[in-house]
């Protein structure tokens, strides 16, 4: 004999079992990172990498594996124009880390404060009025995505032949915000909570300009780009369409627009896999005692940007310009940065300086390989699953498409179950007409 379970009872069932769906799907990719399981050395990441490439990968890649503060391996492939550890791509937001230290710089010479307002060095843009004072919108704040801004950028950037916004223009208003994004850089929550912020970097990308009293690219090639040696390396945007630029592709494989920022603080420098490998090497002890920073900025300040400025569920999230990934089985806090741009370009860069082990993983076209290799090499070494990670994965969704993904999983299991559920409940009415 069967009982009915009683119309509350089986709301219940039926919302748990779509709470317990939406779950599934969300962390699905990080039951393997993005069905990559790698056990083992860092050389088992680049051994599944070279397979998972000849099998699947729509577009071109750049890897690089530092171990013990040296380059380990380097791998590069391309459907179309061939690349090399030179070739310059597009560095979406990895290029916040690197603007960071430029940040750092104009601090250590004591240009600039880490706790004052931005307001303080910017004088050709004003941050609207708001419900919250604008006076605790702080350079820390702006690093670490702590400043109440509610932007949500997310650009998408400028098509082929299309001009360039002015950088004010840009932050009243964003022409290329991607959808669903505001666009419009103001404080619209309580200062400290952590929300991603495009716009804040931006706001920093105009600071750095009217500090230095230079264009903010000529800045970042003095003071960061070229002392650390990254002479493939620039946050110009006349950099689109030159020779030793990787070709760009869409999730497809199709050859994809080139697009352009006017936040390239944000999202536009360019850079090559041997370069990013000398970035990351920079936080690490060189092979001839030379000291983490290389002089562009101190040791002090390396530790700040990774030291923990904002929490996620309780776990440290972001530092200063850095993601904070997770911490390994040494203790030692993984970090770095992952980067999305339309129409498919990922990257990341990801360090564990203890042991001077790191990966550079740059790619357009295919579905977020970058990130996914990078969350195979974070797995080995984590002592546990992190919200970092979390928003890590969700980051490698580098197209509409891939974005709508989850949700049309999500929104199909639920019809399924309300259909399935909903057809129980019939037959289970007409087995017991009586109950209730």
């Amino acid at each position: 004999m069967t009982t009915k379970l009683s119309l509350p009872r089986f709301v219940t069932a039926v919302l748990a079992l779509m709470f317990i769906w939406a779950i599934l799907v969300t962390f699905a990719p990080l039951t393997d990172l993005g069905g990559m399981k790698v056990d083992g050395t860092g050389s088992d990441v680049f051994a599944k990498a070279a397979r998972e490439v000849a099998e699947d990968h729509r577009g071109n890649l750049a890897l690089v594996l530092i171990e013990n503060g040296k380059v380990a391996q380097s791998h590069t492939m391309s459907i179309g124009k061939p690349v090399s550890g030179d070739s310059m791509f597009q560095m979406a937001s990895v290029s916040k880390w690197v603007t960071a230290w430029g940040v750092m710089a104009l601090v250590e010479a004591g240009k600039v404060d880490l706790d004052a307002p931005v307001s303080r060095y910017v004088k050709r843009w004003t941050l609207p009025r708001g419900d919250y004072p604008n006076e605790r919108v702080t350079v820390r704040r702006l690093l670490s995505h702590t400043a109440g801004l509610t932007d949500d950028l997310g650009y998408c950037g400028f098509p082929p032949g299309a001009k360039l916004q002015p950088i004010e223009d840009s932050l009243s208003h964003a022409a290329d915000a991607c959808p669903l994004r505001t666009g419009a850089v103001r404080v619209g929550k309580e200062h400290g909570s952590w929300r991603y912020s495009g716009g804040g970097y931006t706001l920093l990308q105009l600071m750095i300009e009217e500090v230095s009293g230079e264009p903010f690219a000529d800045y970042m090639d003095r003071t960061v780009l070229d002392p650390l040696g990254m002479e493939n390396s620039t946050f110009r945007t006349s950099t689109a369409g030159a020779a030793d630029v990787a070709e760009f592709f869409g999730a497809d494989g199709g050859v994809a627009p080139h697009y352009r920022y006017t936040a390239a603080a944000a999202a536009s420098l360019y850079s090559s896999a041997n370069d990013m490998a000398r970035f990351a090497q920079a936080h690490m002890p060189g092979p001839d005692g030379e000291v983490p920073g290389r002089g562009v900025i101190s040791p002090g300040s390396l530790a700040s940007l990774r030291a923990p400025e904002a929490d996620l569920f309780g776990s440290a999230h972001w530092g200063l310009g850095v993601q904070l990934f997770a911490r390994s089985t040494r203790g030692d806090l993984i970090f770095g940065h992952n980067g999305g741009n339309v129409p498919a370009v990922n990257n990341t860069v990801r360090i564990e300086a203890a042991t001077g082990d790191a990966i550079v993983a740059l790619s357009t076209g295919g579905r977020g390989i970058a990130t996914r290799l990078g969350g195979a090499w974070t797995a080995q070494r984590r002592a546990a699953i992190t919200p970092a990670m979390i928003y890590g994965t969700a980051l490698r969704l580098t197209s509409p498409a891939e974005a709508l993904m989850p949700l049309l999983w999500i929104v199909g299991g639920w019809a399924t179950i309300l259909a399935g559920s909903f057809r129980l409940r019939r037959r289970d009415r007409s087995r017991h007409p009586c109950a209730s």
